[in-house]
């Protein structure tokens, strides 16, 4: 078998569960989820009574958290397209989230149709509509991994990881609106760092990060919607959030809120553009991508 076959089956044999894997958990509809609500602001239809309730709730205290959520999904094609034209072809993207295109590997393969990206998420009904994540390119490959962010070293073992990705050659490491999620500073660097250091230099980081410091009384309220709904949300300030990048060469423009993070005004996700009067405070997640040294 050549190589390329053996590619193409490894692609092949990744779109799907592994049969050998334990049966996913089962889909909650009694309790919200952080990924359905994110659905929901996005306009999605994967989501449930419970999920709507809660995102209502949020939206009674800060109204343009629609815009916060389609600032950071932008914020995310415009760091894929920007690496993907830096010459970066393979991607490791934990807390995907529910699909909507264009996803990760879209845009991804949209500027270089070789690339490579592996998705991970614990939700299960992400897990149900990850078939929409393997519509790679002929040359490229995709794979979904169930995980948790919280057992990195399960995630990075994974057969899916070890046949999609070529861990001596850089990968992009995403990790977009999750982190805050990681209530605990020390677990949440333990984490990115466990990623982090099988990656070889010239990998990269992506981040963003919700914040409370760009307009305190609306985001400290959603958290405490999220924190009463069982979902544990911690909100950090920017220099907080620096932190995780200590070590590693920042890209201009820094660390910005994430609609300013290189804003073309291009994006090809129509429903995600964004007003031309939008502030700082209406989007509220900080942004940031850097390369290991």
């Amino acid at each position: 078998m050549s190589t390329e076959d053996a590619g193409a089956q490894t692609w092949m044999t990744a779109t799907g569960p592994d049969p050998d894997e334990p049966p996913a958990p089962q889909i909650r509809q009694d309790i919200p989820h952080s990924a359905r609500m994110y659905d929901y602001f996005l306009g999605g239809k994967d989501n449930f009574a419970v999920d709507r309730e809660a995102a209502e709730r949020v939206l009674t205290v800060f109204p343009t958290m629609r815009t916060a959520v389609r600032a950071n999904r932008t914020f995310m094609h415009r760091a894929t397209r920007a690496l993907a034209r830096r010459g970066l072809c393979q991607w490791l993207d934990i807390g995907t989230g529910i699909p909507t295109s264009p996803n990760l590997h879209e845009v991804a393969q949209s500027v270089e149709p070789r690339a490579r990206v592996v998705y991970a998420d614990n939700d299960p009904v992400v897990l149900a509509h990850s078939r929409a994540l393997m519509t790679s390119t002929p040359q490229g490959r995709t794979a979904y991994v169930h995980g948790d962010v919280r057992d990195p070293a399960s995630i990075l073992a994974t057969p899916q990881v070890a046949q999609t990705l070529d861990l001596t050659r850089p990968v992009v490491l995403s990790m977009v609106a999750l982190l805050h999620f990681v209530p605990d500073l020390d677990d949440a660097h333990a984490i990115v760092k466990q990623l982090l250091d099988p990656l070889p230099a010239g990998s990269a980081l992506v981040l963003s990060h919700a914040t409370a410091e760009l307009d305190p009384p609306g985001a400290t309220k959603v958290q405490e919607i999220y924190n009463q709904a069982g979902t544990s949300l911690k909100l950090r300030h920017k220099a907080e959030f620096a932190t995780f990048f200590e070590g590693l060469d920042l890209l201009d423009p820094g660390i910005v809120p994430a609609h300013r993070w290189h804003p073309d005004g291009t994006d090809d996700d129509t429903t995600g553009l964004l007003p031309d009067s939008v502030t700082d405070a209406q989007v509220s997640f900080y942004a940031g991508v850097a390369h290991k040294r």
